[in-house]
């Protein structure tokens, strides 16, 4: 599959480098792609230009800042994003030493597919750190990933990705319609505060249910 990452960050190297280990043809999409491409971690990706990063993909996956993430969008444009499935793993955070949540009533994921609604997006992967999203199997145990949309076609493509990631069918929790994306953004709040508390932030949450009576 083709899948054209937005972002050329950590988050996207680290996925770019899972999913091209289990066959995909990846691209990063960078609004400076000659100048991302002479860094040393990009060496080795192909980096190029948003637009053609969105040409590229089948699938696109939103890996830039929450709160640059509607920017980088409207830069690319809806028509190139029509009829994509859009992958969005980005939390937004303001830059307050407070460290407070951009879209805190509500998420980005809802942001997104409210402005491009030809384009069905699917929150997922943004509980975990970079590490944890591409070796879920690193951790002691199962984790629980969690998926938002309201396009079923783009949940089972979004699926069979986190699969070649290392997630199992079992540990992938869909939570519904797009508006359950903000408890996994919203989860950042937690996430940090349990990353302080153990000194990790490679660890996963575990939805367990109770026992049958």
């Amino acid at each position: 599959m083709r899948i054209g990452l937005l972002g050329t960050g950590n988050v996207a190297r680290a996925v770019a480098t899972g999913w091209s280990a289990a066959g995909h043809d990846v691209v990063l999409g960078s609004r400076n792609p000659k100048e991302r491409g002479e860094v040393e971690e990009l060496k080795g990706f192909t980096v190029v230009g948003l637009g053609e990063a969105a040409v590229h993909g089948e699938v696109l996956v939103n890996a830039t800042p929450g709160t640059a993430s509607m920017d980088v969008l409207k830069e690319i444009g809806a028509a190139a994003l029509a009829g994509k499935v859009l992958v969005d793993i980005g939390v937004g955070f303001t830059f307050t030493d407070s460290m407070e949540l951009s879209h805190p009533n509500y998420s980005l994921s809802e942001e997104i597919q409210k402005a491009y609604p030809e384009t069905p997006v699917v929150k997922t992967l943004a509980t975990v750190d970079r590490f944890v999203m591409v070796d879920p199997a690193s951790l002691v145990g199962p984790s629980t990933i969690f998926l938002s949309g309201e396009d079923d076609a783009a949940k089972r493509t979004t699926k069979g990705l986190l699969g070649d990631l290392g997630w199992p069918d079992a540990s992938q929790l869909d939570l519904g319609g797009i508006g359950t994306a903000r408890g996994q953004e919203h989860f950042a709040l937690l996430f940090s505060g349990i990353a302080e508390a153990i000194g990790s932030y490679e660890f996963g949450i575990r939805v367990v249910p109770q026992r049958a009576s």
